[in-house]
């Protein structure tokens, strides 16, 4: 244990340096300059800054302008951006989904009871009479001795699959209420894809993928973004859909099995379960091909600046959209504007530095992390730094807007020695770190620094604390519930300057400044923790 302190007290004191040498980097993080940027990046000029849209182009003009009057160097070259080749699928279902047996059919309607896409680029996508078998949770992990496949020839198949992992059924297996990689979804839909099947659907359920289903429905109803491949997508099946629980149950009720068979996956050695059922169903698809881009600046090292800390955001949201109250503009004030404005204020601070840092600091806004992180994807597999040279990978998204706290919430707690940085961080403020209230959401594969945990480069990713000062027990938890419950990916994640309270924001971009600072000025490398599925990829 003796390194851990160290390196926490060491933190605290590199920390208290900066405070006190660097006063100025400290106070270009305020309230002010973050307020300004969230207001521009959130505002309806924008439209919600939709990759391909106007807005991408308002956004990424107004990065790179503050990135050159920071006086900081392009870090892409001589240019702000890079080019992120995507491709834009507007899928829509032909007709209902009706799922049929020997007992009658089930019809299902469209984003009411099913969302439908695809990931293949060609205008129409068909699959007539696929059968369909219940596969579990749709994992294969040896690691944990479990496969849902097992024995199982889904070629010509669409499986139903339940979002999650078993240990958010049962704390005794897997990570247990920590959701691992094999409880995401986009998991089950690159497994399904190996394995060779037709289909898969996702069967939803509120607790289990921490979002209610109008999450589902509002981000499946839009066309979605995908990294253009050699194969033009065609080696992921044909059929990627969600249902709701409801849903399943009739889809059960109609193959003669019992709604248990859900909890029936929970065992060690679940054998697949053949519905004896069949569904066909046509997608017509509006396809464009294009060209987003990342934003991304550069402040050199003084004395090693090959070698670098890495600040990210993400700087998209959903642009226009399903209508909610006569409002169709999903501005994304908390996600990600928040972020984005954060990396913003860093930017600034590290330019006020009396001295620079002796390792490089990029500021790197990513592109397409809401069609599922995308740009930040494409920079790991085309770097500005080689990976082995990166030292950490910061990210923000998702900042507190409701006040200070006594805690900071790092979310994949327990997986590198970052934690450590952050605690040392939060001690300069009278603060403490805990890990995520509700980690079988599955929060640390949800943003950017996870594309570079898959290449090794430790990703430190904080959350709002929920011990507000000046509340009762509860109430910081109940702030962030409400905004998942009433905001989150929707048009009503606005600014709004009368009811925002930034010092917590403040508060917490001030503590990553800290911790970037001393990576930055440190010769050594964070390591990951024993036991992280991520170890292996640094070594």
């Amino acid at each position: 244990m003796k390194g851990p302190i160290i390196l926490a007290m060491a933190g605290a004191l590199l920390g208290s340096a900066a405070n006190a040498q660097d006063s100025a980097a400290i106070q270009a993080i305020n309230a002010n300059i973050l307020a300004q940027h969230i207001k521009v990046l959130a505002s309806d000029a924008f439209e919600g800054r939709k990759p391909f849209t106007r807005g991408e182009d308002s956004t990424i003009r107004y990065l790179a302008d503050q990135f050159r009057q920071l006086g900081l160097q392009p870090g892409n070259g001589n240019s702000y951006f890079q080019e992120v080749p995507m491709v834009s699928i507007s899928s829509h279902p032909a007709d209902h989904l009706v799922i049929e047996g020997a007992g009658g059919a089930v019809t299902l309607s469209y984003l009411d009871d099913f969302v439908a896409a695809t990931r293949r680029i060609q205008e129409q996508v068909s699959i007539s009479h696929s059968e369909l078998v219940f596969a579990g949770y749709g994992i294969v992990a040896p690691e944990y001795g479990w496969n849902d496949y097992k024995e199982l020839d889904v070629k010509g198949k669409t499986v139903i699959v339940m979002i999650n992992d078993p240990g958010f059924a049962d704390s005794s297996l897997f990570k247990g209420r920590n959701m691992s990689y094999y409880g995401r979804w986009t998991y089950k839909f690159e497994e399904a894809s190996r394995q060779g099947a037709t289909g898969v659907i996702i069967i939803h359920e509120t607790a289990a993928a921490s979002y209610p289903w109008k999450v589902v429905r509002s981000g499946w109803s839009n066309s979605k973004l995908h990294l253009q491949t050699a194969d033009n997508n065609q080696h992921r099946t044909a059929l990627e859909g969600w249902i709701t629980m409801d849903a399943a149950k009739k889809i059960f009720q109609l193959a003669g099995v019992s709604p248990d068979i859900m909890q029936k996956a929970l065992v060690k050695g679940f054998k697949p379960v053949d519905l004896h059922l069949h569904t066909s169903l046509v997608i017509n698809n509006t396809i464009k091909k294009s060209t987003s881009h990342n934003v991304l600046a550069v402040l050199p090292g003084a004395k090693r600046p090959q070698e670098c800390v890495v600040y990210s955001a993400h700087w998209d949201h959903f642009g226009i959209g399903e209508p909610v109250k006569g409002d169709s503009i999903y501005n994304g004030a908390v996600d990600n504007a928040t972020g984005t404005a954060g990396l913003l204020a860093l930017a600034t601070a590290f330019t006020r530095l009396a001295q620079k840092p002796e390792r490089s600091v990029l500021f790197l806004s990513v592109t397409g992390e809401e069609q599922g992180l995308l740009g930040s994807e494409y920079y790991v597999a085309h770097p500005s730094f080689a990976l082995n040279k990166t030292v950490a990978d910061i990210n923000l998204d998702v900042l507190n807007t409701f006040g200070r706290t006594r805690d900071v919430t790092v979310i994949g707690y327990g997986q590198s020695m970052l934690d450590e940085y952050a605690r040392g961080a939060a001690a300069l403020q009278g603060r403490v770190i805990v890990p995520e209230a509700n980690p079988e959401g599955g929060w640390f594969f949800r943003s950017d620094h996870f594309n570079f945990a898959k290449k090794g480069v430790p990703g430190l990713y904080i959350g709002p604390g929920t011990d507000a000062i000046g509340h009762e027990h509860g109430w910081g938890t109940a702030q962030i519930a409400a905004y998942n419950r009433l905001r989150y990916h929707s048009p009503t994640d606005e600014f709004n300057p009368a009811t925002w309270v930034m010092d917590g924001m403040v508060a917490d971009v001030r503590l990553l400044f800290d911790v970037g600072y001393h990576l930055s000025n440190e010769s050594s490398y964070p390591a990951w923790k024993q036991g992280s599925e991520f170890s292996a990829y640094r070594k």
